[in-house]
């Protein structure tokens, strides 16, 4: 039996290429962006109209003009004009270009506009502040050429228009790994059957692969019963067909936990077997020439940890994602646990005045009380060498619910 701490490092140590792809950048939502984004033009390209109004010369304010006959309109999107005399002005539209020969925008609640003899006047009735008011000023958002979006970044809907602006109609992004999550146990029925008295409906492969969509995974699942030859024969298959493949059961010691024996009689190196920590202790790893295989203990909550402590961490590195910093939480209370064993608590996440990240216990019933991880947020992982833990003591937490 291991630590968690090499548990962690020889998974790590395992890399799962899951290659690289084009998709129009409508379909790239929550994506791992494998390419940086950079802006093509100066952001924004041309001195911009921030509000209708009208552009006049600010020499012109200064040197005592108040009205000014109306030359013309300049547009969003239309072509640039120019002032032909400084003393008069072009009503402009939020979004248009600057007028050539003009440096300064009044807004239409700042001025009078008035008819006379057929031809349109603007007075100024509210000075302005400064020279080039109301004017996004070119490239001052972005030059030409900044980077914007690292490589690296999960695609949100702020990234999709950044890139739909520098006219990137498609981007790269990483390959999602072909996943096969596969549950086993003659005692597991279908989440569309009754149960008889002696049998449970599988949660285990949903509850994966939900926590995989997460991460932009779509995975097939599978199902073995406890039966030697079935279970050889149809990892063989598995092993060939999939990158990544995560057991939930069959790995302890009972008699008809066969995974172990049927993983390494396909050729499947065991890098580890059994892991000091609550729950999850049966946590088998290990891999074949193509596949990477996760075989966790059965125990809904056993599953569950494993899957956020570990595999959850891994795939985010193998997808290309952004190193980020484990997140930590103080205890709200004293908590004690006796076993030698690093143990993954049950927290609900609230924040100080202070802004500290806080962590209240969430009592629970075992690794089989699946109900229980719907009143908290994350884990809060215990190290081995203690078994007080402190009020206020910070300690390293693996969310599962998406927080403030």
């Amino acid at each position: 039996m291991i630590p968690v701490k090499e548990a962690e490092e020889i998974i790590n140590s395992i890399t799962l290429d899951t290659g690289v792809e084009q998709v129009p950048v409508s379909e790239a939502t929550g994506r791992v962006l494998r390419e940086s984004i950079t802006s093509d033009r100066d952001l924004p390209p041309f001195d911009r109209v921030m509000m209708d109004g009208i552009a006049i010369r600010f020499d012109q304010w200064k040197q005592g003009r108040r009205s000014f006959p109306i030359a013309g309109l300049q547009k969003a999107g239309a072509p640039r004009q120019t002032l032909r005399n400084g003393v008069h002005c072009l009503e402009v539209m939020t979004g248009a270009i600057l007028p050539g020969n003009t440096d300064t925008v009044i807004r239409y609640e700042d001025l009078e506009i008035t008819e006379k003899d057929g031809s349109a006047i603007a007075t100024i009735q509210k000075p302005p502040k400064a020279r080039r008011q109301n004017i996004h000023a070119k490239g001052t958002n972005r030059a030409g050429g900044t980077l914007i979006v690292e490589e690296g970044t999960v695609l949100s809907s702020a990234e999709i228009g950044v890139a739909a602006t520098v006219g990137m109609p498609q981007v790269k992004v990483s390959s999602p790994p072909r996943v096969a999550v596969i549950s086993t146990g003659d005692e597991l029925v279908g989440i569309d059957q009754q149960p008889l008295p002696h049998q449970i409906r599988g949660s285990n492969s949903y509850t994966l692969a939900a926590a995989l969509r997460e991460l932009g995974i779509k995975a097939r699942l599978f199902h073995l019963d406890d039966d030697k030859e079935e279970i050889a024969d149809k990892l063989g298959g598995l092993l060939s067909q999939f990158d990544l493949l995560i057991l939930s059961g069959g790995i302890s010691r009972g008699k008809l936990d066969y995974i172990p024996e049927m993983l390494e009689q396909n050729s499947v190196e065991r890098l580890f077997h059994k892991v000091r920590q609550r729950p999850g202790k049966p946590f088998w790893f290990g891999r074949s020439v193509q596949a990477v295989v996760f075989a966790l203990p059965g125990n809904p909550v056993s599953t569950f940890t494993c899957y956020y402590r570990y595999i959850c961490p891994w795939l985010k590195r193998q997808l290309g994602m952004q190193e980020e910093k484990q997140p930590v939480a103080q205890l709200t209370e004293d908590y004690t646990f006796e076993k030698k064993l690093t143990y993954f608590l049950q927290v609900k996440i609230s924040q100080s005045p202070e802004g500290i990240m806080q962590a209240t216990p969430v009592k629970g019933k075992g690794s089989s009380d699946l109900a229980n991880l719907c009143l908290a947020d994350g884990l809060l992982e215990l190290p081995e060498e203690k078994n007080l833990f402190s009020r206020e003591e910070s300690f390293s937490l693996y969310l599962y619910r998406p927080m403030w």
